[in-house]
């Protein structure tokens, strides 16, 4: 009896480290991409793709760095099974810059054709209509923004160039909001299984980048539609995370950024509790800080951001 529960830790803790080590080299992998180290984020999916291949996100991501590094065969393969684990945005595949490497191969149109045929089964009954219209306005907000990050990240960025795109893209925003209020307005938060995956996000994206007095009229909606699984809970912490830093007060699950006015970097913006932001991020199917600051960049250590976050309070609480 004591060999047979020996035995049965050791396997429960040698798939606790398993699960470890796959999540350390993702980080790894999204920390080279977010370095332009494709070749070195490739290496390191591999490494973790050899312990599981169940996450269709990180699979697609890995598909990215593999474009980027010109390692075509292994970004087909992993983009590939990304379809075959959940991946359904077709808008975005199309659009994304990390990909059009990729667009010259024979390889590309089968790829495309495979995710649409699983998109006409899953979507056999959608409101085609309202479908197509979200797929036009996804990829209308989102190129945009793809070639707007373009400059803003460029070595010696063009300030009339950004300025020129924010305004294009403000226009674009505007247009796109009166199409979204207008299907909120008369259909309610329609649920993926109504408009698909794509044009449930859609939704979410065009109100969160809107103002905030839209944010406000459409939050208690989305709410509900969590509630009634409509929406995504990840994408509402975001929301919630906006509206409240826009109406002065402390984000909750750390989704935003924000530049620190001491050391002008980028930082997480204020939020409560850090102590315990992992644990409602879980609560709403986000990764951790630390995952998510390496996607932005950001170095994230609990102790540092408390501690300028306490000093920040106190300039704020000294100002006249």
């Amino acid at each position: 009896m004591k060999k047979s529960i020996v035995f049965i830790l050791l396997v429960i803790n040698f798939g606790f480290l398993n699960a470890q080590t796959y999540k350390n080299w993702v980080h790894k992998a999204d920390s080279c991409y977010t370095a332009k180290n494709y070749e070195l984020s490739v290496s390191y999916y591999e490494k973790a793709f050899k312990i599981e291949q169940k996450s269709w996100s990180d699979l697609y991501n890995a598909g990215c760095s593999a474009s980027m590094a010109r390692q075509h065969k292994k970004a087909f393969k992993w983009l590939n099974l990304s379809i075959d684990n959940g991946y359904e945005n077709m808008a975005h595949i199309k659009i994304d810059n990390d990909l059009k490497p990729l667009h010259s191969e024979k390889e590309w149109s089968k790829t495309i054709d495979k995710l649409q045929k699983k998109l006409d089964i899953i979507g056999a009954n959608y409101d085609k209509v309202l479908e197509k219209q979200l797929a036009e306005i996804y990829t209308e907000d989102q190129e945009i923004r793809g070639e707007f990050m373009n400059v803003y990240r460029a070595a010696k960025p063009d300030k009339k160039k950004i300025d020129s795109i924010g305004k294009i893209m403000q226009r674009k925003d505007s247009i796109n909001l009166i199409k979204v209020t207008k299907i909120l307005d008369e259909k309610g938060w329609l649920g993926k299984n109504v408009v698909g995956t794509q044009g449930n996000q859609t939704l979410f994206l065009v109100i969160q980048h809107a103002d905030l007095k839209y944010q406000q009229k459409y939050l208690p909606m989305m709410r509900e539609a969590v509630k009634n699984g409509n929406a995504n809970p990840g994408n509402l912490a975001y929301l919630e995370d906006r509206v409240a830093l826009r109406e002065g007060k402390k984000q909750i699950y750390g989704s935003q950024s924000s530049k620190n006015k001491k050391t002008g970097k980028i930082c997480i913006a204020p939020m409560i509790d850090p102590d315990n932001v992992d644990k409602r991020r879980a609560e709403v199917g986000l990764g951790t800080m630390a995952e998510y600051a390496t996607k932005l960049n950001i170095d994230w250590n609990l102790e540092e951001y408390k501690k300028e976050l306490a000093e920040t309070e106190k300039l704020e609480n000294t100002k006249p």
